[in-house]
């Protein structure tokens, strides 16, 4: 069947456009950096597109020498310019000043987009400073500019010109951003993968500021790709070729919505011990996954146990689970979808739950098939699933016989709320104590599983200065903490039954986290004091506020160190400061980044000092004790050092 023709009869209006400069964030996710280079993704995307639909070969962005504009150029058909037989005006100006108008809604003009609300280009133009559109088409060059949204004047006719195609250049809007630049490092790593996901297209990247030209082109695609990630996180493959899908499937056949879905997938078995799957919809990255990530670990776990049940290959007592099957699988999936329905205008996630099935159809059958053929990587990768079984029983049994050791607890199992961490060398170990569910929540999605365990508390715990050995016991959440730990307590303190190297309070950075660790404090200080002499409890550094500027970031746990990266900026600049309410709040991204990873946290120590023990029995006593006047004493000596309270 011949391709529509793609001019003005084929842009579809829904009208609208002020709301977008009074809530930005409704459209790009926020005014920070994120949504700063947004707006580059959008026009990026616009002419991927027109590669994806065949019409384009070479995109071309330029960061120019200002830093703060930016300009996408593709060699594709060029937007419209003829009038629009309904509206009255150049489709290209319909298109980059009116929200939800496009050449995507009707299925003709383009199959697959990244695009689907058709706002991305209006968006841009209205958050824009100035934005100028040249188009070739039709032996011509034609421009217009705009400024925040609006035209300054009439679409032009230039001179003739060869060829086709669109060159958008932009400057977001300061009154917008404020000061905010694009970052070339980022802009790089986005039009890496791109060039990745797009086999075969040629982007060019052009940095005036360094004077820099880098170009991305990838004839292995998705190959190509695997090994990159492969090598960043230092994974070694475990068979010498990927498996490798590249198939169309339709998508709710015999329905009035059926429409057939492209799925591209390559993956393969790691020495790693984490699963990674990395998603796509669209030629867009899902970095929060979606229904197609879901359905290609359902593909991966079927298959394998299809192959294994096939072959009589289950190990006798030994239960194998999906996360034995899929641990240190690398595992990159692609879709394209004709109406794809993303969460947010970011499109971090992909919704369409029918895709979920269709991903499935399209990688298990194939993937089955694939180990059928290839005998000898298929017995590796069982092996690995069974070593990998092994190493969780292993780690299973070993904390049942530390549990059995117990002389305080003797029961079966370890805190309901505890999430232990796979790893039993107690030199590597950790239990981060965390204040409240929600906190726990982030801390168990961000943390490492080989070795951080998670045991979150509800609410502030006993103060346990005066309370006896067995009041302690019959509070629940302290209780808990015990049997973690797994070495006793009060005389029966026994260290080398310690389950965990590396006792970390982790509570938000405020007044009532600091209560809290306060409380535990004085528990570990009052009965079990070996843990504290022999230097394994320590104290968490969160941030309380992040402050952006630019493309910088820098973190800090109060006010004082707020003040203090305020003053070291430039001059006139304009931070973004963000407080986090609590852990619960934090993403765990960025919970990990700033206080779980070893390599860029801060920890204190909780140390006596040779000699202090005394000084600190009564400091312990005064502050923690039922006596409240040493506490008002305390209060009423220093009330004239505190400059903000935080209730």
């Amino acid at each position: 069947m011949a391709a529509a023709e793609y001019n003005a009869s084929a842009i579809t209006v829904l009208e609208g456009l002020e709301h977008v400069r009074k809530r930005p964030g409704m459209y790009i996710g926020g005014t920070g950096s994120d949504g700063f280079h947004h707006l580059l993704w959008e026009i990026i995307d616009n002419s991927v597109d027109e590669a994806m639909e065949g019409h384009a070969t070479t995109v071309t962005v330029t960061l120019h020498a200002d830093g703060r504009s930016a300009s996408v150029q593709d060699n594709g058909r060029g937007i419209p310019v003829d009038i629009h037989p309904v509206h009255k005006k150049p489709a290209l100006e319909i298109i980059l000043c009116t929200l939800y108008s496009g050449g995507k809604f009707d299925g003709k003009s383009y199959r697959t987009s990244a695009g689907l609300h058709g706002v991305g280009s209006s968006v841009v133009n209205a958050l824009s400073e100035e934005l100028t559109a040249t188009v070739k088409r039709g032996g011509y060059e034609h421009r217009q500019t705009y400024r925040r949204g609006k035209p300054t004047g009439p679409l032009v006719r230039g001179t003739e010109a060869r060829g086709t195609g669109t060159t958008i250049r932009f400057r977001p809007d300061p009154e917008i951003f404020g000061a905010l630049a694009f970052d070339a490092d980022t802009v790089r790593e986005r039009i890496e993968v791109t060039a990745y996901i797009h086999k075969g297209l040629r982007i060019l990247l052009k940095d005036e500021i360094k004077g820099e030209t880098f170009e991305y082109k990838f004839d292995g695609g998705l190959r190509d790709y695997l090994t990159l990630l492969c090598k960043k996180d230092d994974r070694k493959p475990i068979h010498a070729e990927p498996f490798v899908v590249d198939k169309e499937v339709t998508s709710l056949p015999g329905t009035d919505k059926e429409s057939v879905v492209r799925v591209q997938c390559v993956m393969a078995w790691t020495d790693g011990t984490r699963e990674k799957f990395a998603s796509f919809a669209n030629g867009v990255p899902n970095p929060n996954g979606g229904t197609h990530e879901v359905g290609a670990r359902d593909a991966v776990t079927r298959a394998v146990r299809t192959y294994i049940d096939t072959h009589e290959l289950q190990p006798r007592g030994l239960v194998l689970t999906a996360e034995d099957i899929r641990e240190g699988v690398v595992c990159i999936t692609s879709v394209f979808v004709a109406e794809p329905q993303f969460q947010g205008q970011t499109k971090e996630k992909l919704n369409n739950p029918e895709v979920r099935a269709v991903v499935e159809q399209a990688i298990r059958p194939a993937l089955e098939g694939w180990l059928h053929q290839n005998r000898t990587v298929a017995d590796t990768i069982v092996a690995r699933v069974v070593q990998a079984a092994r190493a969780r029983l292993a780690s299973k049994n070993a904390e049942e016989a530390v549990r059995r050791k117990s002389p305080v607890n003797n029961r079966l199992t370890l805190p309901g709320k505890l999430s232990d961490c796979s790893s039993s060398d107690v030199a590597q170990t950790e239990l981060f104590i965390v204040e409240g569910d929600s906190a726990g929540g982030s801390a168990k999605q961000g943390r490492d599983r080989e070795f951080q365990a998670i045991l979150p508390l509800r609410g502030k715990v006993l103060n346990t200065e005066a309370e006896s050995l067995a009041t302690v016991m019959k509070n629940e959440e302290l209780s808990n903490v015990v049997c973690a730990l797994g070495c006793g307590i009060g005389k029966e303190t026994d260290l080398s039954r310690l389950r965990y190297g590396r006792v970390i309070l982790l509570m938000d950075a405020d007044s009532d986290g600091h209560h809290i660790a306060t409380l535990l404090l004085t528990f570990f200080y009052r009965h079990m004091p070996q843990l504290i002499d022999a230097g394994h409890v320590f104290l968490a550094q969160p941030p309380l506020y992040r402050i952006d500027v630019g493309q910088q970031t820098w973190w800090a746990a109060d006010e004082a160190a707020r003040e203090r990266v305020i003053k070291k900026l430039p001059p006139r600049s304009t931070p973004e400061i963000t407080r986090f309410k609590g852990l619960g709040e934090m993403p765990p991204k960025t919970l990990y980044e700033t206080t779980l990873d070893p390599r860029k946290r801060r920890l204190l120590r909780v140390v006596i000092p040779a000699g202090e023990r005394t000084a600190t029995d009564q400091v312990m006593a005064d502050l923690m004790g039922k006596d409240s006047k040493p506490r008002f004493r305390e209060i009423m000596e220093r009330m004239s050092t505190v400059e903000v309270l935080d209730v």
